[in-house]
Protein backbone atom coordinates (compact mmCIF):
# COMPACT_ATOMS: atom_id res chain seq x y z
CA UNK A 1 0.00 0.00 0.00
CA UNK A 2 1.32 3.12 -0.82
CA UNK A 3 1.16 6.25 1.35
CA UNK A 4 -2.33 7.08 1.92
CA UNK A 5 -5.30 8.31 4.61
CA UNK A 6 -4.49 7.34 8.11
CA UNK A 7 -6.29 7.55 11.08
CA UNK A 8 -4.19 7.55 14.80
CA UNK A 9 -6.41 7.41 17.72
CA UNK A 10 -4.82 9.02 20.75
CA UNK A 11 -2.41 11.08 18.69
CA UNK A 12 -1.17 13.40 21.12
CA UNK A 13 1.72 11.92 22.66
CA UNK A 14 3.66 8.91 23.55
CA UNK A 15 3.61 5.83 20.71
CA UNK A 16 0.39 7.69 18.70
CA UNK A 17 2.28 10.83 18.16
CA UNK A 18 5.44 8.67 17.04
CA UNK A 19 3.70 6.47 15.16
CA UNK A 20 1.69 9.65 12.97
CA UNK A 21 5.07 11.00 12.70
CA UNK A 22 6.80 8.04 11.11
CA UNK A 23 3.87 7.63 8.49
CA UNK A 24 3.91 11.52 7.85
CA UNK A 25 7.82 10.76 6.87
CA UNK A 26 6.39 8.27 4.42
CA UNK A 27 3.75 11.36 3.02
CA UNK A 28 0.89 10.00 4.29
CA UNK A 29 -2.22 12.33 5.34
CA UNK A 30 -2.65 11.44 9.20
CA UNK A 31 -5.79 12.40 11.42
CA UNK A 32 -4.64 12.26 14.81
CA UNK A 33 -7.26 12.27 17.78
CA UNK A 34 -7.49 13.53 21.18
CA UNK A 35 -9.74 15.15 23.60
CA UNK A 36 -7.55 18.22 24.32
CA UNK A 37 -8.49 21.45 22.27
CA UNK A 38 -7.05 22.06 18.86
CA UNK A 39 -5.25 25.46 19.61
CA UNK A 40 -1.96 26.73 18.60
CA UNK A 41 0.30 25.15 21.43
CA UNK A 42 -1.85 21.94 22.20
CA UNK A 43 -0.01 19.08 22.41
CA UNK A 44 -2.81 17.71 19.83
CA UNK A 45 -1.92 20.17 17.35
CA UNK A 46 2.11 20.08 17.60
CA UNK A 47 1.84 16.34 17.03
CA UNK A 48 -0.23 17.10 13.65
CA UNK A 49 2.53 19.84 13.15
CA UNK A 50 4.84 17.14 13.47
CA UNK A 51 3.44 15.25 10.64
CA UNK A 52 3.62 17.81 8.63
CA UNK A 53 7.22 19.04 9.46
CA UNK A 54 8.25 15.50 8.64
CA UNK A 55 6.34 15.32 4.90
CA UNK A 56 3.02 14.44 4.79
CA UNK A 57 -0.34 16.10 6.32
CA UNK A 58 -1.45 16.15 9.77
CA UNK A 59 -5.19 16.80 10.96
CA UNK A 60 -5.64 17.42 13.99
CA UNK A 61 -9.26 16.50 15.68
CA UNK A 62 -10.69 16.73 18.94
CA UNK A 63 -12.11 13.28 20.13
CA UNK A 64 -13.48 11.71 23.02
CA UNK A 65 -13.26 7.96 22.11
CA UNK A 66 -15.82 7.46 25.43
CA UNK A 67 -18.63 9.25 23.11
CA UNK A 68 -19.72 6.97 20.18
CA UNK A 69 -21.13 9.99 18.44
CA UNK A 70 -18.02 12.36 18.78
CA UNK A 71 -16.15 8.50 17.11
CA UNK A 72 -19.00 8.72 13.94
CA UNK A 73 -18.32 12.64 13.34
CA UNK A 74 -14.80 12.20 13.52
CA UNK A 75 -15.22 9.14 10.33
CA UNK A 76 -17.91 11.06 8.59
CA UNK A 77 -15.36 13.96 8.54
CA UNK A 78 -12.41 11.73 7.29
CA UNK A 79 -15.08 10.17 4.67
CA UNK A 80 -16.14 14.04 3.95
CA UNK A 81 -12.55 15.16 3.73
CA UNK A 82 -10.82 12.05 1.29
CA UNK A 83 -14.17 10.89 -0.30
CA UNK A 84 -15.01 7.76 1.24
CA UNK A 85 -10.73 7.18 1.40
CA UNK A 86 -9.48 5.80 4.54
CA UNK A 87 -6.27 3.26 4.37
CA UNK A 88 -5.25 2.87 7.71
CA UNK A 89 -6.58 3.13 11.24
CA UNK A 90 -4.19 2.94 14.04
CA UNK A 91 -6.17 2.14 17.65
CA UNK A 92 -4.17 3.76 19.98
CA UNK A 93 -5.93 5.70 22.63
CA UNK A 94 -5.74 4.60 26.04
CA UNK A 95 -6.74 6.27 29.14
CA UNK A 96 -5.46 5.58 32.55
CA UNK A 97 -7.65 4.51 35.59
CA UNK A 98 -9.13 7.70 37.75
CA UNK A 99 -6.51 8.38 40.40
CA UNK A 100 -3.54 6.29 38.87
CA UNK A 101 -0.40 6.20 40.20
CA UNK A 102 0.70 3.36 39.29
CA UNK A 103 -0.05 0.03 38.88
CA UNK A 104 1.46 -1.15 42.35
CA UNK A 105 -1.98 -2.12 44.04
CA UNK A 106 -3.62 -5.21 43.55
CA UNK A 107 -7.24 -5.47 41.54
CA UNK A 108 -9.13 -6.76 44.96
CA UNK A 109 -8.20 -3.08 46.02
CA UNK A 110 -9.06 -0.73 43.29
CA UNK A 111 -12.23 0.96 42.54
CA UNK A 112 -14.29 -1.17 39.97
CA UNK A 113 -14.43 2.32 37.81
CA UNK A 114 -10.84 1.05 36.52
CA UNK A 115 -13.12 -0.95 34.49
CA UNK A 116 -14.58 2.14 32.60
CA UNK A 117 -11.03 3.53 31.39
CA UNK A 118 -8.94 -0.16 30.67
CA UNK A 119 -12.07 -1.47 29.41
CA UNK A 120 -14.03 0.69 28.31
CA UNK A 121 -11.19 2.97 26.49
CA UNK A 122 -8.30 0.33 26.17
CA UNK A 123 -10.84 -2.37 24.40
CA UNK A 124 -14.45 -1.06 23.66
CA UNK A 125 -13.62 2.30 22.06
CA UNK A 126 -11.29 0.50 19.61
CA UNK A 127 -14.03 -1.58 18.49
CA UNK A 128 -15.82 1.11 17.76
CA UNK A 129 -13.55 2.55 15.53
CA UNK A 130 -13.02 -0.49 13.87
CA UNK A 131 -16.80 -0.51 13.13
CA UNK A 132 -16.67 2.55 11.97
CA UNK A 133 -13.33 2.25 9.98
CA UNK A 134 -14.87 -1.11 8.50
CA UNK A 135 -17.05 0.99 6.85
CA UNK A 136 -15.42 2.91 4.80
CA UNK A 137 -12.43 0.35 4.10
CA UNK A 138 -15.14 -3.00 2.99
CA UNK A 139 -16.83 -0.19 0.73
CA UNK A 140 -13.55 0.19 -1.14
CA UNK A 141 -11.96 -3.69 -0.33
CA UNK A 142 -8.40 -2.16 0.92
CA UNK A 143 -7.35 -0.95 4.08
CA UNK A 144 -5.21 -2.29 7.29
CA UNK A 145 -6.87 -2.26 11.20
CA UNK A 146 -4.13 -2.07 13.49
CA UNK A 147 -3.97 -2.65 17.73
CA UNK A 148 -1.42 -1.28 19.59
CA UNK A 149 -1.43 -4.40 22.08
CA UNK A 150 0.96 -5.21 24.68
CA UNK A 151 3.13 -8.27 26.16
CA UNK A 152 0.49 -8.37 28.72
CA UNK A 153 -1.85 -10.84 27.22
CA UNK A 154 1.10 -13.31 27.64
CA UNK A 155 1.99 -13.13 31.29
CA UNK A 156 0.42 -10.23 34.17
CA UNK A 157 1.41 -7.06 32.98
CA UNK A 158 0.35 -3.90 35.43
CA UNK A 159 -2.63 -4.77 36.39
CA UNK A 160 -5.43 -7.79 35.79
CA UNK A 161 -8.00 -5.67 33.86
CA UNK A 162 -4.35 -4.10 31.71
CA UNK A 163 -3.88 -7.81 30.56
CA UNK A 164 -7.72 -8.46 29.59
CA UNK A 165 -8.00 -5.57 27.39
CA UNK A 166 -5.06 -6.49 25.69
CA UNK A 167 -5.89 -9.83 25.21
CA UNK A 168 -9.41 -8.55 23.76
CA UNK A 169 -7.32 -6.63 21.62
CA UNK A 170 -5.60 -9.73 19.99
CA UNK A 171 -8.81 -11.97 19.96
CA UNK A 172 -10.79 -8.91 18.32
CA UNK A 173 -7.90 -9.23 15.41
CA UNK A 174 -8.59 -12.19 14.37
CA UNK A 175 -12.06 -12.55 14.47
CA UNK A 176 -12.13 -9.62 12.98
CA UNK A 177 -9.81 -10.65 10.18
CA UNK A 178 -11.96 -13.84 9.49
CA UNK A 179 -14.70 -11.24 8.48
CA UNK A 180 -12.93 -9.00 6.82
CA UNK A 181 -10.89 -11.42 4.37
CA UNK A 182 -13.96 -11.91 1.72
CA UNK A 183 -13.28 -8.00 1.58
CA UNK A 184 -9.75 -7.62 0.79
CA UNK A 185 -9.14 -5.59 4.54
CA UNK A 186 -6.63 -6.65 6.85
CA UNK A 187 -6.54 -6.79 10.66
CA UNK A 188 -3.54 -7.11 13.26
CA UNK A 189 -2.29 -6.87 16.97
CA UNK A 190 0.91 -5.60 17.36
CA UNK A 191 3.06 -5.69 20.85
CA UNK A 192 5.58 -2.90 21.26
CA UNK A 193 8.06 -3.53 23.75
CA UNK A 194 9.13 -0.83 26.00
CA UNK A 195 8.52 2.16 24.72
CA UNK A 196 10.47 5.12 25.49
CA UNK A 197 7.68 8.13 25.34
CA UNK A 198 8.10 11.70 26.72
CA UNK A 199 6.59 10.83 29.90
CA UNK A 200 9.05 7.89 30.57
CA UNK A 201 12.07 10.23 29.43
CA UNK A 202 10.69 12.59 31.96
CA UNK A 203 10.15 10.54 34.57
CA UNK A 204 13.91 9.59 34.87
CA UNK A 205 13.09 5.91 35.43
CA UNK A 206 15.64 3.35 34.23
CA UNK A 207 13.93 0.54 34.43
CA UNK A 208 10.60 -0.88 33.16
CA UNK A 209 9.18 -3.85 34.62
CA UNK A 210 12.67 -5.55 34.82
CA UNK A 211 13.24 -4.07 31.02
CA UNK A 212 15.97 -1.32 30.39
CA UNK A 213 15.15 1.72 29.25
CA UNK A 214 18.31 2.27 27.19
CA UNK A 215 16.78 -1.06 25.07
CA UNK A 216 13.39 0.99 24.79
CA UNK A 217 11.78 1.36 21.49
CA UNK A 218 11.31 5.06 20.13
CA UNK A 219 7.29 5.69 19.36
CA UNK A 220 9.02 6.43 15.67
CA UNK A 221 10.04 3.49 15.38
CA UNK A 222 6.75 1.53 16.00
CA UNK A 223 5.40 3.59 13.38
CA UNK A 224 8.25 2.85 11.09
CA UNK A 225 7.12 -0.83 11.41
CA UNK A 226 3.52 -0.05 10.61
CA UNK A 227 4.32 1.80 7.54
CA UNK A 228 6.39 -1.38 6.66
CA UNK A 229 3.36 -3.86 7.20
CA UNK A 230 0.91 -1.61 4.58
CA UNK A 231 3.39 -1.92 2.03
CA UNK A 232 4.20 -5.63 2.66
CA UNK A 233 2.87 -8.09 -0.02
CA UNK A 234 2.34 -10.47 2.32
CA UNK A 235 -0.44 -8.95 4.51
CA UNK A 236 -3.19 -10.91 3.23
CA UNK A 237 -1.58 -14.19 5.17
CA UNK A 238 -0.57 -12.18 8.11
CA UNK A 239 -4.22 -10.63 9.01
CA UNK A 240 -5.32 -11.61 11.95
CA UNK A 241 -2.12 -12.92 13.68
CA UNK A 242 -0.76 -10.43 16.62
CA UNK A 243 3.01 -9.38 16.16
CA UNK A 244 5.61 -8.33 18.17
CA UNK A 245 7.56 -4.79 16.77
CA UNK A 246 10.94 -5.57 17.18
CA UNK A 247 10.78 -8.77 15.58
CA UNK A 248 8.99 -7.28 12.37
CA UNK A 249 11.47 -4.56 12.43
CA UNK A 250 14.31 -7.68 12.06
CA UNK A 251 12.48 -9.00 9.27
CA UNK A 252 11.45 -5.84 7.66
CA UNK A 253 15.48 -4.58 8.15
CA UNK A 254 14.28 -1.56 10.07
CA UNK A 255 16.68 -0.14 12.89
CA UNK A 256 15.82 2.41 15.56
CA UNK A 257 17.54 5.75 16.48
CA UNK A 258 21.22 5.55 16.32
CA UNK A 259 21.14 2.00 14.35
CA UNK A 260 20.02 0.26 17.05
CA UNK A 261 17.89 -3.19 17.37
CA UNK A 262 15.38 -3.26 20.03
CA UNK A 263 14.82 -6.34 21.61
CA UNK A 264 12.35 -8.66 21.17
CA UNK A 265 10.48 -9.55 24.71
CA UNK A 266 8.71 -12.56 23.61
CA UNK A 267 11.29 -15.22 25.98
CA UNK A 268 11.23 -13.22 29.20
CA UNK A 269 7.25 -13.61 28.43
CA UNK A 270 6.89 -17.30 28.44
CA UNK A 271 8.30 -17.75 24.40
CA UNK A 272 6.24 -20.00 22.02
CA UNK A 273 4.10 -18.43 19.34
CA UNK A 274 1.59 -15.43 19.79
CA UNK A 275 -2.11 -15.22 19.49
Amino acid sequence: MSAGVALVTGGSRGVGKGVATALGAAGWTVYVTGRGPVTADSPLSASARAVTDAGGTGIAVTCDHRIDEEVHALFARISDEQSGRLDLLVNNVWAAPAGFGGFSTPFWERPLGDWDSLIGVGLRAHYVASVEAARLMVPRRSGLIANISSFGTRGHLHSVLYGMSKAGLDKMASDMAAELAPHDVRAVSLWPGIVRTEMIVASGMETIAGFPVADAESPEFVGEVICALTADPTLPDRSGHTFVTAELAVEYRITDTQGRTPPSHREPFGGGPLF
